[in-house]
This record gives structure tokens, C-alpha cells and sequence, in this order.
């Protein structure tokens, strides 16, 4: 599939805290559920397992592709149960960049198979984006609205 506007969510954020504070938040179990899931099952090595459950009903699922930390992460992303967004279907990236006392967080999603699909992603990219930023910087970002 060929990257286009349709099948590609691009968001960005700044966050006050290092790439090393912010890259812990995609890698480590605990830190991950303040900000993002019920639960998570984290291997953040080439070929190790990602696994987040992000609700009662909805599980993703891929592996990681890409570990450099603090600077890069890529893992594949899909929904258990899922035909049209299957474990491991779509890729995601992050990049981690200091910028004067806090981190530019630029993240890129590929592969998405529809515009629904696309919407979607990108609401719920930017809506974590915000709860990490808050999380990142020590403060609690409250119970997760999309956790239902």
C-alpha cells in the first residue's frame, strides 16, 4: 500500500521532559497504563512483542521493529480480531528530539486501510499525545475517556 493522506496519521507534540523521560513512557509496562490502556505488555527489543489493551473490548497487537533509545522507536500495529486493521497490518514511528528543555515528539502512522480508519487513529493519536505530555511532565492525566 502506498502512503497517501488516507492511510497516513502524522502528529506531532512538545512535551517538557527529556527523549530519555519520554521514551521510557513507550517502553516501560507501568508508565505506558498511566497514559494509554488497561494494560500493557511491552518488549522494546527488535522482533518483541506489543501487546495493549486499550479497553473492555479492544486489544492491539504488533511487535517492535526499530528500538534506539531515546531517540526512535517503530513497531507494528493492528487490532486482535480485526479484519480490516489486522495485528501487525499498519507501522508505527516515533521519533524522539530535543528541543531547549523539553522533547519534540513526531509520530507517523502507516498503513491504515481507510479514511475511518485513518480519523480514528489520528483523534486517538493526538488525544494520547496530550495524556503523554501530561504524564511525562509527573502530572496525572485522569481516567481515560476512550477507556470505556
Amino acid at each position: 500500500m502506498t502512503d497517501s493522506p488516507t492511510t497516513t496519521v502524522a502528529v506531532q507534540t512538545w512535551v517538557q521532559a527529556s527523549p530519555e523521560t519520554v521514551f521510557s513512557y513507550f517502553t516501560d509496562p507501568e508508565k505506558y497504563r498511566r497514559w494509554k490502556g488497561l494494560d500493557a505488555e511491552l518488549d522494546p527489543r527488535p522482533g518483541g512483542r506489543y501487546r495493549v489493551r486499550m479497553n473492555g473490548q479492544r486489544t492491539v497487537l504488533g511487535e517492535y521493529v526499530v528500538v534506539e533509545p531515546p531517540r526512535r522507536l517503530v513497531f507494528t500495529w493492528g487490532w486482535e480480531g480485526n479484519g480490516d486493521l489486522p495485528p501487525g497490518s499498519s507501522t508505527v514511528e516515533i521519533t524522539l528530539d530535543a528541543d531547549g528543555d523539553g522533547t519534540l515528539i513526531r509520530l507517523r502512522h502507516t498503513g491504515l486501510p481507510s479514511q475511518d480508519s485513518h480519523a480514528l487513529h489520528a483523534a486517538g493519536w493526538s488525544h494520547y499525545l496530550e495524556r503523554l505530555s501530561l504524564a511525562a511532565t509527573g502530572h496525572d492525566p485522569g481516567p481515560d475517556p476512550l477507556a470505556v
